[in-house]
């Protein structure tokens, strides 16, 4: 299993406006890729130099995947993402492999 985190510190000022983009456009295109199982939103806490900070995790089965992912969609979805909030955002990746996952 293969975690996927963009990290995205976001100008307070278009935060909600953001946060509704994501829910209702970004991240379901992302899902509809086929390439990832699930999505999470996070807020960050003790981040907030300059902008509201959030935790994008989307949950692929495998790296083939992934790969598929960042070949197939991801240059167009960051575009998208890049034109509507340029210059009011600064984000960062991290690809994670799953070694054990534990359950109460």
């Amino acid at each position: 299993m293969i975690l996927y985190n963009v990290t995205v510190s976001i100008d307070p000022q278009i935060e909600h406006e953001w946060l509704a983009w994501m829910r209702a456009t970004h991240i379901p295109e992302v899902l509809q890729s086929g390439c990832f199982l699930e999505s999470k939103i996070s807020r960050i806490h003790g981040e907030e130099e300059g902008g509201v900070t959030y935790s994008i995790m989307y949950t692929s089965p495998s790296q083939e995947k992934y790969d598929e992912y960042q070949r197939d969609h991801a240059p167009r979805l960051q575009k998208d993402h890049t034109e509507k909030y340029q210059g009011k955002f600064a984000a960062f990746r991290t690809l994670l492999t799953v070694v054990e996952h534990f359950t109460a």
